[in-house]
């Protein structure tokens, strides 16, 4: 497997890791009636979580770029 393959496989496996580490409750409180927190800035760790996830994301879609052209 070229370097491409694996550095491919590296960052999707990071991409699933951080998607996962991230707040999954903060849309649910509304849906069952509830008002919850409203969150109007990300603060601290959810927003190097946050950070991070767009940088893997573009990271991801040059590598399967690169993959497609060679």
């Amino acid at each position: 497997m070229s370097w491409i393959k694996i550095s491919q496989i590296a960052v999707s496996i990071i991409l699933i890791i951080v998607i996962l580490l991230q707040n999954r409750g903060a849309g649910l409180g509304s849906a069952f009636g509830g008002s919850g927190g409203v969150y109007l800035t990300k603060r601290g760790l959810e927003k190097k979580l946050f950070t991070a996830t767009i940088v893997l994301a573009v990271l991801f879609f040059g590598l399967s770029l690169a993959n497609l052209l060679a």
